[in-house]
C-alpha cells in the first residue's frame, strides 16, 4: 500500500519494519479524540474560508459517520497506515472521495497527535477525579462508623499509642484530598490546545487556532509552535500524580494485608476481594490489595520510562515520542481499576472491634500517658520519660502491663503518682484526651469528619 506521505520515497519498507514502526496497535485508543479534533479543525477551515463551505460540510458529514462507526466498533485499522491519523484519513477518503484529503490542510500529525492526547487525558483525569471522590466518600462513611473504635497506632511497625480507627482511616481521606487537588490542578496544563502548530513552525494558511481551541473546549492555546508539538509535560505530570496516588493506595494496601493476617486479625476482607489457595483449603488471601500494591510499581515504571524517553530529545517532534502513549494508557487503566477495587474493599471489609480493643489493652501504648502525667505534676519531661521507661522494663520483667501495677508499685517509681493514674491509663481515656487540633481525640475526629463532609458536598462531578 502506498503511504500517504510516500511521494518522496522510491523503496518501501518490508512488512516487519512497518509493524515495528506502527503505533496503530495502541493509538487506536485515541480514535474518538482524533475524529473530534478533526471535526474542530475542519470547522475552523470552513470559518476562515480556507475550505469551501460545501467541501467542509462533506468532510464533516464523513467524519460524523466515522465517529458513529467508531462508537459501534465497526472500524477496521491497518498496520500499513501506521497510526490512528492516517487510518482515519484513509477511511474518510474512502467514505467521501478525494476531498477527504483536504482535511489535513494547515496541520501536521505532530500537532494532531498532541491534540488527541490532550483531549484523551482531559476526559480520563476527570473520570479519575470522580473515582477518587467515590473512594473518599466510602472512607468518610467508614470513618464515621469507626470513630470510637480503638486501634493501636504504630511507628516502626511497633505499637506506639492507641488511636481512633476512624482517625486512622481519615489519614487516607486527606492523602486522597491532596491527590484530588493535584489532578484537578493538572487540568490547567492538560486543557491547552496545540492544534494548528503544524509540524513545528505553524502554517502559512490563515487559520484561527483560538476558534478550534474554543470548539474543543480548551482553555487556551500553546503560545509557541515548537513547544506545542514537543511538550509532554502534561503526560509526565499525569504520571507523576498517578504515582503519588498509587503510593498512597499501596501504603494502605500494606496495612490492610497486615490487618487481615492471623497475627493482627483486625479486619477481614470480603470474599469478593479475596482468593483461596489451590492446595491449602483454610487460606483467605487479600489478593486484590496485594495486586494494587504490585501495580504501583508498573505506574512508577511508566513515569520513569517517559522521563527517560524525553531526556535526550531535541526540539521539536521525534519518533521517540511514539513511546509516550502505551504507558499513559496503561496508567489510566491501572489507576481507575485500583480506585474502583479499593472503594469496594473498604466498603465491604469487616472490622473486628473486639480484637482491636484487646490489642490496645494488652500492650504499653499508654506509656506516654504516664510521662505526660508526671510532666503535668511538675517533673521535667526527660526525667519523666526515664521514670516511665524503667516502669515498662519492670512490667516486662514481671509479666505485667501498666494497668496491672498496684499504686504502691507506681509510688515506688515516683511519689507523684496518685490513684487517678488508673483512669488516665484506660485506653479510651488515653485517646479521648488527645484533643489537640488534628489529633485522635473523639471530638477532633468528629470535627474532621464534619469538615470532610463539607468538602465532599462542594465537589461537583468532574465528568
Amino acid at each position: 500500500m502506498t503511504k500517504l506521505w510516500g511521494g518522496r520515497f522510491v523503496e518501501h519498507a518490508e512488512e516487519w519494519v512497518d509493524e515495528f514502526g506502527a503505533s496503530i496497535g495502541f493509538d487506536k485508543e485515541l480514535v474518538e479524540e482524533d475524529i473530534e479534533g478533526s471535526l474542530a479543525h475542519v470547522s475552523m477551515l470552513k470559518k476562515t474560508n480556507i475550505l469551501a463551505g460545501e467541501e467542509a460540510q462533506k468532510i464533516i458529514e464523513g467524519l460524523t459517520k466515522l465517529k458513529e462507526k467508531a462508537k459501534n466498533g465497526q472500524l477496521q485499522f491497518s498496520v500499513a497506515l501506521e497510526d490512528i491519523h492516517l487510518n482515519i484519513e484513509k477511511m474518510l477518503i474512502d467514505e467521501i472521495g478525494p476531498v477527504g484529503g483536504k482535511l489535513h490542510t494547515g496541520r501536521s500529525r505532530n500537532d494532531q497527535v498532541a491534540t488527541d492526547m490532550h483531549l484523551y487525558l482531559r476526559k480520563q483525569v476527570k473520570e479519575i477525579l470522580d473515582a477518587i471522590a467515590t473512594l473518599q466518600d466510602v472512607l468518610l462513611r467508614k470513618a464515621e462508623e469507626e470513630q470510637e473504635t480503638l486501634i493501636p497506632g504504630y511507628t516502626h511497625l511497633q505499637r506506639a499509642q492507641p488511636i481512633s480507627f476512624g482517625h486512622h482511616l481519615m489519614a487516607y481521606f486527606w492523602m486522597l484530598e491532596r491527590d484530588y487537588a493535584r489532578f484537578q490542578e493538572s487540568l490547567k496544563r492538560i486543557n491547552l490546545s496545540p492544534l494548528g502548530a503544524g509540524a513545528l513552525a505553524g502554517t502559512t494558511f490563515p487559520i484561527d487556532r483560538h476558534y478550534s481551541a474554543e470548539l474543543l473546549g480548551f482553555g487556551g492555546i500553546y503560545e509557541n509552535s515548537l513547544d506545542a508539538v514537543s511538550d509532554r509535560d502534561f503526560i509526565l505530570e499525569f504520571l507523576s500524580d498517578s504515582s503519588i496516588l498509587m503510593t498512597h493506595l499501596s501504603r494502605f494496601c500494606e496495612e490492610l494485608i497486615l490487618w487481615s493476617s492471623q497475627e493482627f486479625q483486625f479486619i477481614e476482607m470480603d470474599d469478593r476481594f479475596a482468593t483461596g489457595s489451590s492446595i491449602m483449603p483454610q487460606k483467605k488471601n487479600p489478593d486484590m490489595a496485594e495486586l494494587i500494591r504490585g501495580k504501583t510499581g508498573r505506574v512508577y515504571g511508566n513515569l520513569f520510562g517517559l522521563l527517560t524517553v524525553l531526556k535526550g530529545t531535541p526540539l521539536a517532534y521525534n519518533k521517540d515520542m511514539q513511546e509516550d502513549k502505551e504507558g499513559m494508557f496503561d496508567t489510566v487503566k491501572t489507576v481507575k481499576g485500583s480506585l474502583k477495587i479499593f472503594a469496594g474493599m473498604i466498603e465491604t471489609m469487616a472490622v473486628k472491634r473486639e480484637q482491636m480493643q484487646k490489642a490496645v489493652s494488652q500492650d504499653f501504648s499508654n506509656a506516654t500517658e504516664l510521662a505526660d502525667y508526671l510532666a503535668t505534676k511538675g517533673m521535667p519531661f526527660r526525667e519523666a520519660h526515664e521514670v516511665v521507661g524503667k516502669l515498662v522494663l519492670y512490667c516486662i520483667q514481671h509479666h505485667k502491663f501498666l494497668l496491672d501495677l498496684s499504686i504502691e508499685e507506681f509510688k515506688e517509681a515516683s511519689t507523684l503518682f496518685e490513684d487517678d493514674i488508673y483512669t488516665m491509663l484506660e485506653p479510651r481515656k488515653v485517646v479521648e484526651r488527645r484533643n489537640s487540633a488534628g489529633g485522635t481525640g473523639f471530638k477532633q475526629v468528629s470535627a474532621a469528619i464534619e469538615k470532610a463532609k463539607k468538602i465532599m458536598e462542594g465537589k461537583e462531578p468532574a465528568v
